[in-house]
Order: structure tokens, then C-alpha cells, then sequence
């Protein structure tokens, strides 16, 4: 399977006070955390960033940063700056605050992209009436249409995804406690 991970660590993490990506979660910094999960899953892992001096100590050796050239306008438009810079035909999207993920779950969500038809650009979580769009695949062919999306002003996830071909990823128990994301102090507790 031609799968690159591609972790979101640009945002302003403003709920939450300070840099979630440094955050320690059981003593280890959340993107440590999410970085060595990918690695487990995929041969290639890129983190986007506008600060990867600040994060390279603490990622695997394995991580590439792509530095990001617009930040702060939201995850939207991090994965269309990734989907630009990776060239493998599917990138699985996290975001850096995911602290429970789980490489089993995501491998078995990785080995069942081979049935995904060529016409779906993504395959997503769906629960609760909304995607989990930070824990999902993207095709690479996404892209333009992704982008045309962009440029007629849209920056939101949740109206792209109800506009485009998306594969929903069931969701069970176990699903919904590694999907859970750290936003607020309160969540550390």
C-alpha cells in the first residue's frame, strides 16, 4: 500500500493554553506520541509544521518536516499543503493531539484501503453525525478538488467532506476512545 502519515503540528492550540505537540501525556509530549504510532503503521511519516526546530528532538529519527507556509489557517489547509508536497497515492492524516491512538486499529484501517474504489478521495471516521477528519485517509487525487474547495472560500472540513466522495470508516467502541483528541486543560485531567 503507498501510504505516507502526515501529522498536523502547526495550530495555535488556543483551548488548550500552550503547545499541545509539547504536552507531556503520561510523561511522553503528545506529538512523540503520535509520531511513533505512525511510524509503526507507515514507511514514510511527515510532520507540517511552521516550527520543525522545535520538534525535531522529539519525533523518531524516521519523521520528515515539511515546514508550512501558511500557518494558522487551519487543518483544511494543512492537508492541501501536504497532499501537495507528499506524492503517495493515500496520506493518513493526525492530528498531533490524538494521545490514544492505537497502530492496530489504524493498520486494519490500512488494509482495507485495497477495496476502496478509485472514485472515493477519502475515507473517513463518521460518528455522532460528524467525521473525524484528523484520524483519516486522503486520496492524493484529492487534491483538486480539495483545492477548488479552498479557493471559493471554503475552509471547513465537516462541508467539504459532505461535498466530496468519502468512504465512511465504521466506528466502535475502541474506535471512539483512540479518535479522542486533547484540546483543554480539563482534557489533561
Amino acid at each position: 500500500m503507498d501510504i505516507s502519515a502526515l501529522i498536523l503540528a502547526g495550530g495555535r492550540s488556543t483551548r488548550m493554553g500552550e503547545d499541545k505537540a509539547l504536552i507531556p501525556w503520561d510523561g511522553i509530549p503528545l506529538l512523540t506520541r503520535v509520531s511513533q504510532v505512525a511510524t509503526q503503521c507507515c514507511q514514510q511519516v511527515y510532520i507540517l509544521t511552521p516550527w520543525p526546530e522545535k520538534y525535531q528532538k522529539i519525533v523518531p529519527e524516521k519523521c520528515q518536516f515539511l515546514t508550512e507556509t501558511h500557518p494558522g489557517q487551519g487543518p483544511l489547509l494543512g492537508l492541501a499543503e501536504g497532499l501537495e508536497k507528499i506524492s503517495s497515492e493515500w496520506v493518513l492524516l493526525l492530528g498531533c493531539d490524538l494521545p490514544l491512538l492505537q497502530s492496530n486499529i489504524l493498520q486494519n484501517w490500512i488494509e482495507n484501503l485495497v477495496q476502496v474504489p478509485d472514485e472515493i478521495l477519502a475515507v473517513v471516521p463518521h460518528q455522532q453525525a460528524r467525521w473525524e477528519p484528523l484520524c483519516a485517509f486522503y486520496r492524493r487525487s484529492a487534491l483538486s478538488d480539495l483545492q477548488q474547495f479552498i479557493q471559493q472560500g471554503g475552509n471547513s472540513f465537516q462541508k467539504w467532506l459532505a461535498q466530496t466522495k468519502v468512504a465512511n470508516i465504521p466506528v466502535s467502541q475502541a474506535c471512539q476512545e483512540m479518535l479522542w483528541n486533547c484540546n483543554t486543560p480539563m482534557d489533561l485531567k
